[in-house]
């Protein structure tokens, strides 16, 4: 059942991709959707089942925007920086705590935080991250956790658990 769910899945986001449902294309998608179910199918993801839920598909149309809000927001941080040499930064590794518990929505939440100009996802340790920033703001780790997790950790927790 797992493994079955999983293809779904993987067709599903193969056919988004490449928004066509053409003979070489729906092919390839069934033969690559197929190969990956076949040999991923037991170990990712935990519970399949769960992700083609109504509500978490709503969570995750909404994270995109919020997403993009967030990178977008953050470009402009970092060509302000980039541009004007006298704004101070301060670049360092910081340790964050998240309170997300499945590899997927660790997953998720590493790759947010690499793809938002400004920071990058250097190590995952069980609930600890591991994240170089262009400009620590504080040096209280709970306000670090806020700025760099939290922002993306609520709406992941409502999609992955």
């Amino acid at each position: 059942m797992k493994k079955i769910a999983f293809f779904f899945l993987l067709l599903g986001t193969w056919i988004l991709l490449t928004w066509s449902v053409g003979l070489q294309d729906l092919a390839a998608g069934l033969v690559f959707s197929l190969l990956l179910a076949a040999a991923l199918g037991k170990i990712y993801p935990k519970a399949p089942e769960g992700l083609l839920s109504p509500r978490r598909w709503l969570w995750f149309l909404l994270y995109i925007p919020y997403f993009a809000y967030y990178c977008v927001k953050a470009n402009l941080d970092v060509a302000y920086r980039v541009l004007h040499p006298h704004v101070p930064i301060r670049p360092g590794i910081v340790r964050v705590r998240t309170e997300l518990t499945s590899d997927l929505a660790k997953t998720f939440l590493a790759n947010s935080i690499t793809l938002t100009p400004g920071t990058l996802t250097v190590d995952i340790d069980g609930q600890d991250f591991y994240v170089h920033w262009i400009n620590i703001e504080s040096d209280d780790p709970e306000a670090q956790t806020e700025t760099i997790i939290r922002r993306f950790e609520r709406m992941l927790k409502e999609i992955f658990e």
